[in-house]
């Protein structure tokens, strides 16, 4: 919006191409997501108590966690507010990534929100049935990758990139590319979801992540950067970089709030956006590995439900005793069952995501 004003007034003082710059807007839309969030932060949360949208909590979960009953949940209509009215001012908005990763956000935020009334509705922890939520995310997933594939525009926009190898990729097809978006973009909302359990575990390692995205995204829409680094060019990416930095100065702006012990939690309305929105940025980027390696904590904590899950119903069909691997899943709760301190187990595991987004962003040197 603010980037045709400046291009605008630029005919007339050139000091304002400075604007046309990615790299200036996206320290902008950082600034700006951070203000808003500082902002309208206070009030938000305010609202959300005056309507009692409180957070229910499992009664057979971890008993420290009792008291986080009632707290005001639905934070994360503070970063999609943030998201979207700095994106909306700094970004190209005449750029098609730009409007596809807004309408996979707010898509996936609707989903989240439904889930999340349904939990203060039935005053319980359940929501949606994994049917339905599922369903509605699938529909999502394979309409958005289905998009992606059709306005590629070169053969490496739908090819598998093998990072730490130069020039190494596998092509997908059709049929195999449809699938791996989807899983990506499906696979990274839940692992938010299911990580965001404790005050800050989810959404620092987030903007880590996507900030790191970001870096992929700029280099990938410019053609010497990309042509040096070995890693497809993919025409308007560079773009998206201002969505990641808004989305990080968000994330950043909503941490203030959700920092231990925490003023609001992020809820399904959050957590299945972001998932969501930086599953759809690898995709466009053609940087998944890197995203699974960067993502690591995510990935984890998803596979430890998994593993959960299907163990508990393997044993109890097998010995009718269901029988568990860890003391208590997602991951992040087991080593809360083993004398973690909830603050503990939140800052290790932003340290781990740490080296993992390094080690992530490594693939751009080493091939």
């Amino acid at each position: 919006m603010l980037l045709n004003f400046f291009n605008f007034l630029a005919n007339e003082h050139s000091f304002f191409n400075v604007f046309s710059y990615i790299s200036i807007r996206a320290v902008l839309a950082i600034i700006t997501a951070l203000i808003i969030s500082f902002i309208l932060g206070p009030w938000f949360i305010r609202k959300l108590g005056d309507y009692s949208f409180g957070q229910y909590v499992r009664t057979d979960g971890i008993e420290s966690h009792i008291i986080k009953t009632g707290t005001p949940t639905m934070g994360g209509g503070l970063i999609l507010i943030s998201i979207l009215i700095s994106t909306l001012l700094w970004a190209d908005l005449n750029n098609r990534y730009i409007w596809l990763l807004i309408i996979v956000t707010i898509a996936f935020a609707v989903i989240g929100l439904v889930d999340d009334y349904s939990q203060i509705k039935n005053k319980k922890s359940d929501g949606l049935s994994a049917l339905q939520k599922y369903g509605l995310q699938s529909f999502v997933g394979f309409s958005v990758a289905a998009y992606i594939l059709v306005t590629a525009t070169t053969p490496e926009s739908t090819e598998l990139l093998i990072p730490y190898l130069k020039d190494v990729s596998i092509p997908l097809g059709t049929t195999g590319f449809i699938l791996l978006a989807y899983i990506v973009i499906v696979g990274s909302s839940n692992a938010v979801n299911l990580t965001d359990g404790l005050d800050g575990l989810a959404i620092m390692p987030a903007v880590m992540v996507v900030s790191a995205l970001g870096l992929f995204a700029y280099l990938s829409g410019n053609t010497i950067f990309s042509s040096y680094l070995s890693i497809p060019y993919i025409q308007g990416a560079g773009e998206l970089t201002i969505f990641c930095a808004a989305l990080a100065g968000a994330g950043l702006g909503f941490l203030w709030f959700n920092a231990y012990p925490a003023e609001v939690f992020m809820g399904d309305l959050g957590s299945l956006s972001i998932g969501a929105a930086m599953g759809t940025i690898a995709i466009i980027v053609r940087q998944e590995i890197v995203l699974m390696i960067m993502a690591g904590v995510f990935v984890v904590e998803t596979i430890s439900v998994a593993l959960q899950v299907s163990y508990f119903r393997y044993t109890k069909k097998r010995f009718g005793v269901g029988k568990r691997i860890f003391l208590m899943a997602p991951l992040h709760h087991h080593y809360e069952k083993k004398g973690w301190k909830e603050t503990q187990v939140v800052v290790r595991f932003w340290i781990i995501t740490m080296m993992l987004v390094l080690i992530g962003l490594a693939s751009l040197k080493i091939r």
